[in-house]
């Protein structure tokens, strides 16, 4: 170091990465762990707190204090010691294995100030810096076989592809969602996520909240759904939500006919599970959501991008915050273990025709889908094109029903010659009132008993134009 670069930093100041002490006092253990568990930085010996310089001689005898209170720290701190002017700069490298401690505890730095960590932030330091794995924890509660669900490992095991008939409890040390404790299986947080008859028992924020909204916002929630079946149970209910919420065109060509999805559904399935996937789990109040809007899906999950990665290192390199539920969902070809998840995502959507992904991270990590203009411009010239014509005229029925008047779904289902409230009627609802064609009579309150639909001018000009057409 120059004696000019020196000098600048003597102008600026302490900070998070600069101290000043004017001898080896006490306090130089707490320093040295607090910056190897911030950013590192710099420790400059001979200077008092207000910049002045008050020399310090250089010594081996010094030296070597100051190397054996940087070995002693756990695990051991990376200093380089150089001699500039009349002062000694102890350079510390921040460290690769957080937190550090040293006798006194752990430390680190806010701003020019160096403190300890409390109980709290100890915790919370080792869940940021990955020291302590949410999946590979142990969870103490859990009861086996009493909270054991054998038909969700029955079903996981079909899916992996394991023959023969080995023991129940054998797999599941093998595949590493439990271990072997005094005599007792001891399940881990992964394989209770998998396993578990009730995991919302153990994981209150395990499970996957998906929305359709009427219009671009969460104003007016048309249809909500909560799922809590488990790890692989929840993301196939998730799309499924998805298939009945969103529309399909289709072509004949050669006598076959092929369904095109709005939405690319390949690329949604490995979002969902990513975000399943590589959520923090420590986040307790919050889970993952899939949210359908009249020009979008989202699917946000709680955590952000894990630690050393950005937007910009999607599809080029892979961080896996909960490997084990990684692999357990490898096993079972829900995903792949070699980082292209992001990149499968970007190749199904172009080949689906769909506009680019977008992708934020704010604390959360949100996938954006478009839907495909060509399909999204075929239905929306009928309505109701989900289920093809069959749909299209059980819609028409539906709002000529409603010309009449206001009507419960009830209502509207024995209007149109049908004995029960049928899933193909509520799909129709739901399409008209996304589509502006009908609207609740009770728009604040879209789950209450009192709640019917009523024709809006959108729905009253549609029908128009099919009387004209005939």
């Amino acid at each position: 170091m120059k004696q000019s670069d020196l000098d600048i930093l003597l102008r600026e100041g302490e900070g998070t990465m600069l101290e000043f002490k004017e001898n080896l006092s006490a306090s130089f253990a707490r320093e040295l762990v607090a910056m190897a568990n911030t950013i590192g930085g710099k420790i400059l010996l001979g200077v008092r707190d207000d910049g002045m310089v008050v020399s310090i001689t250089d010594s081996n005898s010094l030296r070597a204090r100051i190397q054996d209170i940087a070995r002693n720290c756990d695990p051991p701190v990376k200093v380089l010691v150089e001699s500039v002017a009349n002062m000694l700069v102890v350079h510390v490298r921040e460290s690769d294995a957080k937190p550090v401690q040293c006798s006194e505890g752990f430390f680190w730095r806010q701003g020019a100030v160096t403190q300890k960590l409390s109980r709290d932030e100890i915790r919370d330091f080792f869940r940021t810096e990955s020291a302590i794995r949410f999946d590979l924890s142990p969870c103490p509660r859990f009861r086996y076989p009493q909270d054991f669900d054998r038909e969700k490992f029955n079903a996981w095991i079909k899916l992996s592809g394991i023959t023969g008939r080995p023991r129940t409890e054998d797999v599941l040390v093998n595949i590493e969602a439990a271990e072997r404790a005094g005599g007792k299986l001891l399940f881990r947080n992964a394989g209770v996520l998998f396993f578990a008859k009730n995991v919302r028992h153990f994981f209150p924020q395990a499970y996957i909240t998906c929305l359709l909204g009427k219009g671009t916002d969460k104003v007016h929630i048309l249809d909500r759904k909560d799922f809590d079946g488990g790890t692989v149970a929840d993301i196939e209910d998730a799309l499924r939500f998805i298939e009945r919420n969103t529309r399909t065109a289709y072509r004949i060509e050669r006598l076959k006919r092929e369904n095109i999805p709005e939405y690319p559904m390949k690329a949604l399935r490995e979002a969902i599970t990513n975000a399943v996937m590589h959520r923090d789990w420590f986040i307790e109040g919050a889970n993952v959501f899939v949210e359908i809007y009249t020009d979008r899906i989202e699917v946000v999950s709680p955590g952000g991008l894990p630690k050393g990665m950005t937007l910009a290192d999607l599809g080029r390199k892979s961080v896996r915050r909960n490997a084990l539920i990684a692999d357990l969902l490898h096993r079972i070809d829900f995903i792949e273990k070699a980082g292209t998840g992001i990149r499968r995502i970007r190749d199904d959507v172009r080949a689906q025709g769909c506009p680019d992904p977008e992708f934020e991270n704010n604390g959360f990590f949100t996938a954006i889908f478009r839907p495909n203009p060509g399909v999204r411009a075929r239905v929306e010239t009928r309505v109701g094109s989900q289920s093809g014509a069959q749909s299209g005229a059980q819609s028409v029925q539906a709002l000529m029903a409603l010309f009449n008047g206001d009507k419960s779904a009830w209502e509207v289902a024995e209007a149109i010659g049908l004995r029960s409230k049928t899933g193909a009627l509520k799909r129709t609802l739901n399409e008209l009132l996304s589509g502006g064609l009908i609207e609740y009579t009770l728009p604040e309150k879209p789950s209450s008993r009192l709640q019917r639909y009523r024709l809006t001018r959108a729905g009253l000009e549609y029908l128009k134009k099919i009387e004209e057409t005939k």
